[in-house]
């Protein structure tokens, strides 16, 4: 037996409204812009209340939904359990690919809503940019838009210096991520 098929793994799919999604794999920009994400989380939260976790770990909304986030932020520890998250996670992170963007941006962000995350990243590696959305009153709000933006866009030199360069997480007044971070190394 070749000792490099010894151990494969399975293929991850998440469940939306009781329907097996397949997930494809990631692209090299997908994953740098998520582990650059879920290394400042992880750093920041060290030795604090809340847990980072990365992408592959299933979270359990309801019956009909189990997602994997790309990166999350868990302040309640009971919701944690050896087979994954059983409720909402305080932050959110989806980094979009063109086969996720219509659920992360549609199905997903109303799922989110729906089960009461306070946090969620909506993550475009192509335009580097970031939505985020805050939960009040039981509805997103668009908190703002962030982004480094590519040269070939367009924006004037007035537009790209009045866009926010620093995201900062709701959960802690003193924690912010620069973009220049999380894009760093980017095709």
């Amino acid at each position: 037996m070749n000792g490099n098929l010894a151990y494969q793994e399975e293929p991850k799919k998440e469940l939306l409204n009781g329907k097996t999604v397949m997930m494809a794999g990631a692209s090299v920009n997908h994953n740098r812009v998520a582990g650059n994400i879920y290394y400042s989380f992880r750093s920041y939260l060290k030795g604090k209340k809340c847990e980072a976790f990365s992408d592959g770990v299933d979270v359990y909304l309801t019956d009909a939904d189990r997602v994997i986030p790309d990166a999350m932020i868990i302040c309640n520890k009971n919701i944690i359990k050896a087979d994954g998250i059983h409720g909402a996670p305080d932050l959110i992170v989806e980094v979009l690919s063109p086969s996720t963007a219509k659920n992360d941006k549609g199905y997903k962000k109303d799922l989110y809503e729906q089960s009461g995350v306070k946090e969620y990243w909506i993550v475009d590696p192509a335009m580097r940019s970031i939505e985020a959305y805050l939960l009040e009153n039981g509805r997103y709000i668009l908190k703002d838009f962030y982004g480094l933006f590519p040269d070939n866009l367009g924006l004037t030199e007035k537009e790209k210096a009045e866009s926010k360069k620093e995201i900062p997480i709701s959960l802690y007044g003193d924690f912010s991520i620069p973009l220049e971070e999380i894009f760093q190394d980017l095709f």
